[in-house]
This record gives C-alpha cells, sequence and structure tokens, in this order.
C-alpha cells in the first residue's frame, strides 16, 4: 500500500512540474512577444522622429508651408511663435553676427514672441518653453583657400563647427545643425570664432545660410 502511495505521489509531482514548466514556457513566450512589440514600437517612433527633424531642416520657405504658415488669414501654426534671420555680413571673422528678418506671405520672420535688437545683434523669445533651433551655414571658396574650422555658437545652446579643407577652386560647403532647448527670456547672440590664420577667401553665403527657432511647448 504505501509502495503505491508513493508511486501515486511520485506521479502527482511529475504532473505538477509539468504544469509549472508549461506555465514558465507560457509566460517566457508571452515576455518575448511583448519585448517584440515593444522594440519594433521604439524603431518605428524613432524613424517617424528622425524624419520629422529632417523636416525641420529644410529651406525656410519650406518650413512655414510645413508648419501651415500660408498668407491665409487663420495659419495653422501662429507665426508669433517662429523666427527666422539670416546674416548680413559675408566675410568670415572673430565677431559677434548680425542678421536681418525676411519677409514671407507678407509677413515678417520674426513673429511677436519674439524680438530682434539690430544694435545688440541680439534675439530675444518673450516667452519661456522647449525651442527647437537650427542654424544653416553655407560657406564658399572664391579663390585658394586654406583649411581651418569655422565655429558658430548661439548663447552656449548650439555649436557648429564646419570644418574647411583646403581648395583653389569655388567650392561651396554647407552644413546644418539643429537643438531642442529650454529658453527663456535670455537673448540669444550668435558668436563667430575662426582660426588665428583666419579664414581669406571664404565667404559666408547670404542667400542660403540662417538661423531658425520655433516654439515646441
Amino acid at each position: 500500500m504505501e509502495q503505491q502511495s508513493s508511486q501515486v505521489d511520485v506521479e502527482s509531482l511529475k504532473s505538477s512540474v509539468r504544469r509549472r514548466g508549461n506555465c514558465v514556457d507560457a509566460f517566457l513566450g508571452m515576455s518575448i512577444l511583448i519585448l517584440f512589440v515593444a522594440v519594433t514600437a521604439l524603431a518605428v517612433g524613432g524613424m517617424l522622429v528622425v524624419k520629422e527633424l529632417r523636416s525641420e531642416l529644410q529651406a525656410p520657405k519650406s518650413e512655414f508651408a510645413r508648419l501651415g504658415i500660408t498668407d491665409s488669414p487663420s495659419p495653422a501654426y501662429k507665426m508669433q511663435n517662429f523666427a527666422f534671420l539670416k546674416p548680413i555680413a559675408s566675410q568670415l571673422d572673430n565677431m559677434t553676427m548680425p542678421w536681418r528678418s525676411v519677409t514671407f506671405f507678407r509677413r515678417t520672420s520674426v513673429g511677436s514672441n519674439f524680438q530682434y535688437d539690430q544694435s545688440s545683434r541680439s534675439l530675444k523669445p518673450l516667452k519661456t518653453g522647449i525651442y527647437f533651433m537650427y542654424i544653416q551655414v553655407n560657406v564658399s571658396c572664391t579663390y585658394k583657400c586654406k583649411a581651418g574650422v569655422l565655429k558658430v555658437e548661439v548663447f552656449n545652446k548650439l555649436t557648429c563647427n564646419v570644418e574647411l579643407t583646403a581648395d583653389v577652386e569655388k567650392t561651396t560647403v554647407s552644413k546644418k545643425c539643429w537643438t531642442v532647448e529650454q529658453l527663456d527670456s535670455n537673448e540669444l547672440v550668435a558668436l563667430m570664432t575662426v582660426p588665428e590664420n583666419k579664414l581669406e577667401n571664404w565667404a559666408l553665403d547670404l542667400n542660403s545660410s540662417g538661423l531658425g527657432i520655433f516654439l515646441v511647448e
């Protein structure tokens, strides 16, 4: 009788182990499935973010159109939250860069939530928030240019280093830099820095270079 009871206990234990094993397998399978779905969602989300950021770095006019800023009386994205400036000096030197506003769709490119001071060459956001800021630097070689690094820094928030190689022909070097930052009402100035040997015969393209910023939230 005791031997039969022992056999029953062994069989019961084996059955319990099998059930537990099946539960563990099911749990592991479900965990792997959930992990796969999460990774896939993150990958898709990352691709969408990259695509969105690339679209932010298009030409200024395309940027206005993308944000819904048109000549209609009620634009989807209010112009007051956007500012775009173009440089007015083509020489490359150690200086605070001067800028100018432009006109798009009969509106100034500096929204009412910003203030640009021509004398101090500074752009001031009037609202505290998260801002997307980018700078487009296009530099052309006019004749027999030396190599060097051109640095443009905006208020310690955005730094753009443009590497220039020695060239004897008319060549254009382009670089786009961007950042997303929490900003208050401090003035933003862009400082240009060149190496000690200067960057003679290199010139900033005034039409295709620019500084853009808009309020995200």
